[in-house]
């Protein structure tokens, strides 16, 4: 499984598979027709406090990563049919303008390192 990373403000492609947008909140001035989100898990995004105490700020960013992964831990259930569902790709699309300080980042390695897990269990 290949775990991609977009902005919703980029087009939709077919080459992003399965389309999941990891936001609380739904983007501001975007259509749910043009957005072709096939799951929103509003769950897997960070708690209300944590995004507004972040509120992307570069020098938080450490502190966040950590206290945001505390929260996916506490979230193991909403991985696993993802990882059985045997979809070659996955886009998680978000909203937030510096990718490199976004939570989807953190999402994605996450949910790669877990998968790699789930993946060597199975053999």
């Amino acid at each position: 499984m290949l775990i991609k990373l977009k902005r919703i403000y980029e087009l939709p492609e077919k080459s992003d598979g399965f389309r999941i947008l990891v936001d609380r909140l739904w983007p501001r001035g975007v259509k749910k027709e043009s957005a072709k989100i096939d799951l929103w898990l509003k769950d897997i995004a960070p708690s209300p406090d944590l995004r507004i105490w972040y509120g992307h700020d570069p020098e938080k960013w450490a502190e966040f990563k950590k206290n945001y992964t505390k929260e996916l831990n506490k979230k193991k259930d909403l991985f696993q049919a993802l990882f059985q569902s045997n979809r070659k790709i996955i886009t998680l699309v978000f909203a937030a303008k510096e990718v490199k300080y976004s939570h989807a980042l953190i999402l994605q390695k996450y949910m790669q390192k877990k998968l790699d897990n789930y993946e060597s269990e199975e053999l």
